[in-house]
């Protein structure tokens, strides 16, 4: 076994155990012709089935078999099949995760499929190259971020829509933004939190919900609003090789959203441990929770809750902000049909499947013609997206951040972060956090 073989085995080892590997229905044993794929979301399983069946019948040699896991099995199989060689052909991928898999020379370059990779959403496609040129993933779908928030509430506190439209923010003072999420939180007597004898340790509606600290990369938590402030999490992207979490905006902002929860705004994070974020929003535990268009069915969801979408708000350098994350299908390397599977990835990138999925309305895909589909599919149901939509429009967006050792900067950031919402430590330790991540590229 060569030395990088060696090390992916032991990556795969430090995601799960070997006994996972029991479940795992990969590639090995199925007949010629089948081309096992797998996903993790089970709301976007039955466009794809969709897309399998219209592929199918019109390339009768093949047959897409499709398999979907929750996420922690998802990855946690997924890395033990590729160890084990019996991973699936074509699979689902994640920005923070293939530059792992890439390092370790589990995917197929797709530099030589039949597809425009212009036709995709600006900066999608890039995302997917490697350092070596070469791409990587389909671009299969996108994503923002914005405010779900509880009409009712709003009504009751006497903020309008068109307020909720138009907050804005800043580090200092928090801006119309904080002033609307102290006016929407609530004490069990009744007392808002920007009201004389408001207790803070009785809170019965926060303003503003909270899932977790975010990590190293705060997607839903916290980057929208850093992204305001002219700060970004590395040098260069994709393939930055130099954090900035010790940058003072940055350390400014997440002091600024620690001191929500000082003053009772915001959940204590250690009462975030196993609860649902969009589940204590449905429960009317909260007012506003910042989370991604992919959310957007499990919040419209929840009965008797009126929801409505704000967009995020403006920051100090005048705009909005909002990481553009997006998932592509990439192909395994040891898959037994290359040919076959390429023809299933070209299939899933294309318009013919996209706009399948856009007419599900759960997801944006990856072809904004498709999006547009979505687009209505939510109009139709009642829902206005406009608040995720006019980021990629009025071009608001900064694409997700990819380096090398995402999981080893996760396990750096995470608990650093975590220690300064719990007041264990103040905001100037992530300096020293910083450095730490930033050795790991010397």
């Amino acid at each position: 076994m060569n030395k990088k073989k060696k090390a992916f085995v032991a990556a795969a080892v430090a995601v799960a155990s070997v006994a996972a590997l029991s479940g795992c229905a990969g590639a090995g044993g199925d007949p010629e012709g089948t081309i096992d794929y797998w996903l993790w979301d089970a709301n976007q399983l039955p466009g794809y089935r969709q897309c399998a069946e219209d592929f199918n019948a019109a390339n009768p040699d093949l047959n897409v078999k499709i398999t979907q896991l929750g996420w922690d099995d998802y990855w946690s199989k997924l890395t033990n099949g590729m160890v084990a060689e019996n991973a699936p052909d074509v699979f689902t991928n994640h920005l923070a995760k293939y530059p792992n898999y890439l390092r370790f020379d589990q995917l197929v370059p797709l530099d030589d499929t039949n597809l425009d990779f212009d036709q995709y959403a600006d900066g999608l496609a890039d995302l997917w190259v490697g350092q070596d040129g070469k791409r990587y993933g389909v671009p299969k779908d996108w994503d923002t971020i914005a405010l779900f928030y509880n009409e009712d509430m709003a009504d009751d506190a006497g903020i309008s829509a068109k307020e909720m439209a138009d907050l804005d923010w800043n580090p200092d003072d928090g801006g119309t933004f904080e002033q609307a999420i102290a006016h929407l939180t609530v004490d069990k007597n009744g007392v808002r939190g920007d009201e004389a004898g408001f207790d803070k340790s009785k809170v019965a509606v926060y303003g503003l919900g909270l899932a977790g600290s975010g990590g190293g990369t705060g997607q839903t938590e916290w980057s929208w609003l850093t992204g305001t402030t002219g700060w970004t999490h590395t040098n260069k992207n994709p393939w930055g090789d130099q954090y900035n979490y010790d940058d003072p905006r940055f350390q400014a902002t997440i002091a600024w959203w620690a001191g929500l929860i000082d003053k009772g705004y915001m959940p204590r994070l250690e009462t975030t441990i196993g609860a649902s974020m969009p589940d204590n929003f449905g429960a009317g535990r909260a007012a506003i929770n910042a989370n991604g268009s992919w959310m957007i069915g499990q919040y419209t969801g929840y009965d008797g809750v009126n929801v409505a979408i704000a967009p995020t708000p403006v920051g100090p350098e005048g705009a909005r902000s909002s990481m553009f994350n997006g998932l592509g299908d990439s192909i395994w390397v040891g898959t037994d049909n290359l040919e076959g599977s390429k023809r299933w990835v070209e299939y899933l990138g294309s318009t013919a499947c996209q706009d399948v999925v856009g007419d599900k309305g759960v997801v944006f895909p990856a072809i904004l013609s498709s999006t547009d589909n979505a687009v209505e599919a939510y109009r139709e149901r009642g829902i206005n997206v406009d608040a995720f939509t006019e980021q990629v429009t009025d071009k608001t967006t900064f694409l997700f951040p990819i380096t090398e050792d995402a999981a080893t900067i996760e396990g750096i950031m995470k608990p650093a972060i975590d220690a300064v919402l719990t007041g264990q430590a103040d905001v100037d330790s992530l300096t020293q956090a910083n450095d730490r991540v930033n050795a790991l590229f010397k």
